[in-house]
Parts: structure tokens; sequence; C-alpha cells
């Protein structure tokens, strides 16, 4: 199962690389069953191994001028503070037990139900209201912003993901970026969200498995830098489309084993 779990690592990595998401989507269940690690550990070992490989994608994006620093800082700066809170100091905090299930199997559950949605939002079309990205953000669609923004990191803060699958929309939607662009813009954003996330745990005293996350670390990046070497080649849609329905099959499979368990 080890080697299973480390071959899936550079899958993931190569999914961040060509679409933008769907990378920390694969990391925590890799990590949970197949590499034994503890749900809530897992989530914050999915933000290093995440926000490692989203840097050097988006370094890669940037040299092709496919990232909008503005948008990046307009968009992270809440998610990054809503990301540390709540390693820092929600995530601690919470009771061992909601409605009777055991916190880490709580979290499997939001997770899995994460998966299917982010499913959902993959397979739906994604329309750009502008040939050429405005890069500034209406009075109209600020506020939203916003609330997308604490939304994404509330969600990799508790359950660890990036938010990719959120993020790449909701620049589209609102700042009316093209595609590739709102891939590159969204790793820089999925960078700084994550590096916050695992500050946080610093601050709570959480412990880390160096080793382990090392290594784990080192296959991502090598699936990463072939997906963005390949990512401009490949049809986006169909992609999307595949992995789409990838992550509906893993997130349902989570989702019985979890409830299964409780029975």
């Amino acid at each position: 199962m080890l080697l299973v779990g480390y071959s899936l690592a550079i899958l993931m990595g190569l999914v961040l690389g060509m679409i933008g998401a769907g990378g920390s989507i694969l990391t925590v269940p890799i990590l949970v069953y197949l590499l034994g690690v503890a749900p809530r550990v897992a989530t914050g070992y999915s933000l290093l191994v995440v926000g490692s490989a989203a840097f050097l994608g988006a370094i890669s994006y940037w040299r092709r001028k496919q990232v909008y620093l503005n948008v990046t800082l307009i968009f992270a700066v809440p998610a990054m503070i809503t990301v540390f809170l709540t390693r820092a100091w929600l995530l601690p905090h919470l009771p061992e037990y909601f409605i009777g299930i055991p916190k880490d199997r709580f979290i499997m559950i939001l997770f899995s139900s994460l998966m299917i949605l982010s499913s959902f939002l993959l397979l739906k079309p994604l329309t750009i209201a502008s040939v050429h990205p405005s890069q500034h953000l209406s009075k109209r669609h600020y506020g939203k912003a916003i609330l997308s923004s604490i939304g994404v990191g509330l969600i990799s803060g508790l359950v660890g993901a990036g938010g990719g699958f959120l993020i790449v929309p909701a620049l589209i939607l609102f700042f009316e970026i093209k595609v590739k662009e709102a891939i590159g813009t969204s790793l820089a954003i999925i960078a700084i969200n994550s590096f916050a996330g695992i500050n946080g745990d610093i601050a709570s005293g959480a412990a880390f498995n160096w080793g382990l996350l090392i290594l784990f670390t080192s296959l991502t990046l090598a699936g990463l830098s072939f997906g963005v070497s390949i990512g401009g080649k490949m049809q986006e849609r169909r992609l999307k489309i595949l992995f789409g329905i990838f992550t509906f099959c893993i997130g349902i499979s989570i989702l019985l084993k979890e409830i299964v368990s409780l029975i």
C-alpha cells in the first residue's frame, strides 16, 4: 500500500499542474487510507505538500505571464487570514464528537462531501464574459469575492484542501479571467493559503513526520513538472470531465466507507 500511495503522489502533482485544482482532493485520502496518517494530521500534511507543489507551479505560470499578482492579493489575503485562524485556533478546539460522530470520521465525511461537490464544479462548463481579462473587481462582485475567499480559507483550514476547484471558477466569474490565467493565479493563491495554514499548525504545536513529507512532496513535485509542461497541450474540457468523474467516484467511495463504519 505504501508503494501505491507514493505512486499516486505523482498523479496528484500531475493533476494539480494541468488544471490548477484537484491535487489536495487526492492528497488526504492517499495519506489516510494508504499511508496510515490520522485524518486530523493528514489535513496539515496536505497543506504542506499541495502548497509546495502549487508554489512551483505558480512560478512556471508566472514565467508565461499567466499569474495576475493584483488578483492574487485581493483573493488571497482574506483566505490567508481565515485559514491561519482555522488551523491555529478553530480546529484544535473542535469537540472530539459531532452529533455522536468521532472528529476524525467527521473530517473524512466532510472531505468526501467536498469531493463530490468539487466533481460537479469540475464537470460544469465555465463561460468567460470577456475575451480580455479585466483583472479588476467590480463593486457588485466585491462582496461575493471576499465571501468566496473566506469560504476557501475555511475549507482549506478544516480539511486541508487547497480549494482550487472553487478558486478557478470564482476567478473566471468575478474577474473575467481566461482559464489558463485563472489556473496560474489559482496556484499562487493556493500556495499562499497553504503556507498560512502550515504556520497555523506550527502555532498550535503540531508535529511533522519530515521523512514522509519530504518523499511525498518530492514525488508530487515531479508529477507537477510534467503536468505544467503538458497542460497546455491537452484539451482542457476533456481533462476536467475525466477528473470530475474520477473525483466523484472516489468521494462516493469514501463517504460510503465512513458511513458504513458508523453503523
